[in-house]
């Protein structure tokens, strides 16, 4: 069975028990001119687009490269000389193969189809608010937030034995790379990291006051996720999986839910100069759900989120992704792809996933989060595959499929919301902020630990899980996904079940 193709990943809201997911986008293949030639010229009617222009790292390349941009017409919003990448926007529809011959370009491309700015959606899923009287009403044991008896999933993960021990340290800060984070939340507030907080909306860092709160209309996502990380432990609300670290939020989604590359780029750089340990990334990057390495505009989205990410790593940042919701097996020959480019017309398109990467989920580095439900099984839409799902940890899934065990009653995840409230939503995008807040533990309790080393010990620490075989999530009689691999490490679970008392520990 596989989940239904919606646009967002990263914003899963799932009231009937699916969970919603995300796309990445592309641009139009144009005609080449000669790179130094006059200015090019500009109709007024010409559609203006984003590109991502990468080069050597460094200045020197840069400031030859930066002239050949307003030469093919095109203006720089931005540069990020430490990794090489330019962003820019031109109404030239020869922008990227113009650039693209210009000594010390490696690669170039459009970030988007659709012209700046979108078209409005509004096909995003709404998460299960609970009322003022469910709020009112819950109750705990001794020791506990109010809400703590309905997230079944901090006992999954151990959490709630952790707690005992460690709620983790306040000089550990988790990026909640994503739609935004309402830091006025009850349950947020306490541990808001103002000062590694950014909006990088337009590929630009924008540090005013709040700019890193999603708006009215916009999606609660990311606040659901910071709220799993690090909801403090304050006798309000939930409880995070690490209530004693910080949080930030680096805001990277338009308001019409787009994640486009010279916004991701920018989080991951905020995050790499901000004293991030762990950033989490519960999307992909759009238009493209796969970048393909033989296409030379999604070649360079692949090169410029590379870097980025490699270099936040570089600079002590533990990468944390979210594996998808399509049920995809990101280990097979070939992927059916319908959903890509998502912010103009999607064309149905076959994909090598070892070619065609889910970006940042596949970069190198990367921690890739599948999803397991109330019942510890994989998910019914988490993605999979044997050596590229990393580690596994509660996403929720259809109360149906999976039901806890009381008092708790949703098979989703419990998170904050915008606006001091509390919701249900369900996802591998609320997996992978569980092995995020893990990962802080794990630092809280090593602090001098690299990334890699945090990683190691991530892995190593996990409870190890068998594959689910046969696979039936929903009981019709078919088999819904196919599991490789030993107990040890397998396409379902990889590397286990996040452990979060060995974080704090061992």
């Amino acid at each position: 069975m596989t989940a239904p193709h919606a646009r967002y990943r990263r914003a899963v809201a799932i009231p009937a028990g699916m969970a919603v997911a995300t796309a990445l986008a592309f641009l139009p293949n144009t005609t080449a001119t000669a790179a130094d030639e006059a200015p090019a010229a500009v109709t007024a009617d010409a559609t203006p687009l984003s590109y991502v222009v990468n080069v050597k790292p460094g200045h020197g390349t840069s400031a030859y490269v930066k002239k050949a941009v307003g030469k093919a017409g095109g203006t720089i919003v931005t540069s990020y000389d430490q990794i090489g990448v330019i962003v820019v926007h031109s109404s030239n529809a020869d922008f990227a193969k113009t650039i693209r011959k210009v000594r010390g370009v490696q690669s170039a491309g459009a970030t988007r189809t659709a012209p700046l700015p979108t078209a409005v959606t509004a096909d995003l899923g709404t998460p299960k608010a609970l009322s003022a009287a469910e709020v009112a009403g819950a109750e705990a044991p001794a020791g506990q937030d109010p809400l703590e008896p309905q997230q079944w999933d901090l006992p999954a993960i151990k959490a709630d034995k952790a707690h005992e021990k460690s709620l983790g340290s306040s000089k550990v800060t988790v990026a909640v790379i994503d739609t935004g984070v309402d830091d006025t939340h009850p349950d947020i507030a306490p541990n808001f990291d103002r000062a590694a907080s950014v909006n990088c909306v337009s590929g630009k860092p924008d540090t005013a006051d709040g700019a890193w709160r999603p708006g009215a209309s916009e999606s609660p996502h990311g606040t659901h996720v910071a709220g799993e990380i690090a909801a403090a432990k304050n006798g309000v609300g939930m409880t995070g999986v690490a209530p004693g670290v910080k949080v930030s939020g680096i805001k990277v989604s338009n308001p019409d839910g787009f994640f486009y590359t010279e916004a991701v780029v920018c989080g991951f750089v905020w995050a790499a100069e901000h004293g991030v340990d762990v950033t989490n990334n519960s999307y992909y990057t759009d238009p493209w759900y796969f970048n393909c390495k033989n296409d030379p505009d999604q070649k360079a989205l692949l090169d410029a989120v590379t870097r980025a990410s490699r270099y936040a790593e570089k600079k002590g940042a533990v990468n944390v992704a979210a594996a998808g919701n399509e049920n995809y097996d990101l280990a097979a020959d070939e992927i059916t792809d319908p959903s890509s480019p998502n912010d103009t017309t999607p064309g149905e398109r076959v994909v090598d996933p070892s070619e065609c990467l889910d970006i940042p989920t596949q970069l190198p580095g990367v921690v890739t989060v599948a999803s397991t439900g109330a019942k510890g099984l994989k998910s019914s839409f988490s993605n999979y595959g044997l050596g590229v799902a990393d580690i596994a940890a509660p996403g929720g899934d259809s109360t149906a499929y999976q039901k806890p065990e009381p008092p708790a009653t949703s098979g989703l995840i419990l998170g904050t919301l915008p606006g001091g409230k509390w919701g249900y939503m369900a996802g591998t995008s609320m997996a992978s902020p569980h092995v995020a807040g893990v990962a802080a533990l794990i630092k809280s309790t090593h602090p001098y630990a690299s990334p890699a080393l945090v990683k190691a010990l991530l892995y190593a620490q996990a409870d190890a899980k068998a594959c689910t075989d046969p696979y039936d999530i929903d009981a019709d009689g078919k088999i819904d996904a196919v599991c490789e691999g030993s107990k040890n490490r397998n396409g379902f679970y990889g590397w286990g079940i996040a452990d979060a008392l060995d974080a704090v520990t061992k």
